[in-house]
C-alpha cells in the first residue's frame, strides 16, 4: 500500500480494505510505519512505535488490522511503558490490560504505539522533559494542544486514521481543534475507564478517541461504549447501534450559540466569524438558534476543574515511595511541583469547596441551558497558540499563573466534563494563515446521537477532508 492511498482512508475505508482481501494487516502496519518514519522525527507525537508490531496478530472485528496508537496515560497495556509523561514514572510497564484496551482489541484494533503527553496529563500543551515537544502538523511552530496532542498530530499527520484520546477538561476537544480533527467527549459513564480509573478525576474524566470523520466516531462509541463491573453507575444505552445514527434524520433542535468570551480571551475575530457561518448553516437545516451568555463563572472553573485536577496530585507522595524515586525537580517539572506544593497545603475547607464549586457548576449549566436540545460554541477563542504558553516545563510559571492562563484558554470545556454532558468538537473551518478552527456542539446528557447526526449534517454541509496537514 503506498502512502497517498493510505492517507486517503479513514478507519472504516481501511478496515474495508482489509475485509474485501484489498490489503492485509500487515500492509496497514506497514504503511503506518512507513509515514511515521517520515514525519514523527518533525512532530514528536509518538513516542514509541513498537518494534515487535508487524508481528501482533490482529483480532477479528469492524476494524480489523487498523493501526492505533495507545496515549501514554490512562488505559494500560499489559507489559508495555506506560510513563505518564513523567521522568517519575520512567519504566513503568502495568501487568494488566485496561478495559479500554481489550476493547480495541477485540474491535480488531492493531496498537502499534504510544502517543505523547504532558506530564500526568495535565496540560494542554503537550511538552515534557522526559520526550520534548509534539509539534503541530499545521505549523511545527504551534501547539498540538494537549493533554492528547501526541494523538492529535499522529492522526493529522496520518500516521494512524484513530487514536486513544481522554479528556477531563478538554484533552480531547482542545487538540481537536488545533489539529484539525473530530474529538468527541462522550457522557459521564458511556465508557468505562476501569478496572484502575472508573469515573476518573472525581467523574470530570472520560477515554475515547480521536479521529478525522464522523462515521469512524460513530462507530468508535459502538466498540468502546457500555458499563464494565465496578462501574459507579451506567447510563442510558442507545436504542441502537450508535452507527445507525449516521442514516438517521435529525429532528428540528433549538440551539444556544455562544458568540462571547466566556473567560478572559477574547474571541479571534475569524473563530467568531466561523461560530457565526456554523450558526447560519444550522439556521438553513430548520434549526431555531438563541444567543446565549456564559452559564458559568470562569472563576468558578479555575477552582472546580483546576482544583480537582490539583486533588489528583495528592496520591504522588506515595507514588514516589513505593517507587523509591524523590519528588523534585529530577522527577516533576516545574509548574507540577508547584501544584503539588498547592495541593499538600489545602486545608479540608478548601477541598470541600472544590466539590461545592462543582456541585454549584452543575446546578447553574442545567438551570440556564435547560431550554436547548444542543449548544454551539467556539472550541477555543483563538488557534493554535505557539509552544510554551501554559506549559508545566516552565520555571517562571507560579501555580497561579499557570492555572489562571491554562482555564482562560479552554473556559468553553471544562464546564462540560463537569456536567458530564457530551461535546464534540468538529474542524468546520480554517484561518486566513491557514490554521484549524474548531466548533463545539454540546448535547443532553446521555445524547451522544443527537451529536452523531448533527455532527454528519455540518459534515455534508461544511466539509473539511479536503484539508490536510502540511506536513
Amino acid at each position: 500500500m503506498d502512502q497517498s492511498d493510505y492517507l486517503a482512508h479513514d478507519a472504516t475505508a481501511l478496515a474495508a480494505l482489509v475485509q474485501r482481501g484489498d490489503a492485509s494487516p500487515r500492509d496497514l502496519i506497514r504503511a503506518a510505519r512507513a509515514r511515521h518514519d517520515a514525519v514523527n522525527p518533525a512532530l514528536n507525537a509518538v513516542i514509541e512505535f513498537y518494534d515487535d508490531a508487524e508481528t501482533l496478530s490482529a483480532r477479528q472485528g469492524p476494524l480489523t488490522g487498523v493501526p492505533f496508537l495507545r496515549k501514554d496515560i490512562g488505559a494500560t497495556e499489559a507489559g508495555r511503558l506506560q510513563e505518564c509523561g513523567s521522568r517519575l514514572l520512567r519504566g513503568n510497564r502495568p501487568d494488566h490490560d485496561g478495559h479500554f484496551i481489550r476493547r480495541a482489541r477485540d474491535a480488531g484494533l492493531h496498537i502499534v504505539g504510544r502517543s505523547a503527553v504532558p506530564e500526568f496529563a495535565f496540560a494542554g500543551f503537550t511538552e515534557t522533559l522526559l520526550h520534548g515537544i509534539t509539534r503541530n502538523p499545521w505549523a511545527q511552530g504551534r501547539t498540538a494542544g494537549g493533554s492528547s496532542g501526541g494523538a492529535a498530530a499522529a492522526v493529522a499527520a496520518g500516521i494512524v486514521p484513530i487514536a486513544h484520546a481522554s479528556d477531563g477538561g478538554g484533552s480531547i476537544r482542545i487538540p481537536a481543534a488545533c489539529c484539525g480533527l473530530v474529538g468527541l467527549n462522550p457522557s459521564r459513564g458511556r465508557v468505562s475507564g476501569g478496572p484502575d480509573g472508573q469515573d476518573a478525576l472525581f467523574g470530570l474524566a472520560r477515554a475515547f478517541v480521536l479521529c478525522r470523520t464522523v462515521r469512524d466516531m460513530a462507530l468508535a462509541l459502538d466498540i468502546f461504549a457500555g458499563p464494565e463491573a465496578g462501574d459507579p453507575f451506567t447510563i442510558p444505552p442507545p436504542d441502537a447501534p450508535f452507527v445507525t445514527d449516521l442514516a438517521a434524520r435529525t429532528p428540528r433542535l433549538h440551539i444556544g450559540v455562544a458568540r462571547t468570551a466566556w473567560g478572559e480571551i477574547h474571541l479571534d475575530p475569524e473563530v467568531l466569524t466561523l461560530v457565526d457561518a456554523t450558526a447560519a448553516t444550522l439556521a438553513s437545516m430548520g434549526h431555531t438558534l438563541e444567543e446565549i451568555p456564559s452559564p458559568v463563572q470562569p472563576e468558578d472553573i479555575a477552582t472546580g476543574v483546576m482544583g480537582a485536577f490539583n486533588l489528583g496530585l495528592a496520591t504522588l507522595p506515595d507514588l514516589a515511595r513505593k517507587l523509591g524515586r524523590p519528588l523534585d525537580d529530577t522527577t516533576l517539572e516545574p509548574v507540577t511541583l508547584k501544584l503539588l506544593d498547592q495541593t499538600l497545603r489545602m486545608t479540608p475547607s478548601e477541598i470541600m469547596d472544590v466539590f461545592e464549586t462543582l456541585r454549584r457548576i452543575r446546578v447553574e449549566i442545567a438551570t440556564r441551558t435547560a431550554r436547548f436540545d444542543v449548544l454551539l460554541t467556539p472550541t477555543l477563542p483563538v488557534t493554535a497558540p505557539e509552544h510554551g504558553l501554559f506549559a508545566t516545563t516552565r520555571p517562571d510559571l507560579s501555580a497561579q499563573a499557570y492555572a489562571m492562563g491554562d482555564t482562560s484558554l479552554f473556559t468553553y470545556l471544562g464546564p462540560f466534563n463537569v456536567t458530564g454532558q457530551p461535546s464534540v468538537s468538529l474542524p468546520l473551518g480554517q484561518s486566513a494563515a491557514g490554521m484549524p478552527i474548531g466548533i463545539q456542539l454540546v448535547g443532553r446528557f446521555a445524547a451522544e446521537s443527537t451529536l452523531i447526526r448533527l455532527s454528519r449534517d455540518l459534515e455534508h454541509a461544511m466539509p473539511w477532508h479536503h484539508r490536510r496537514a502540511p506536513i
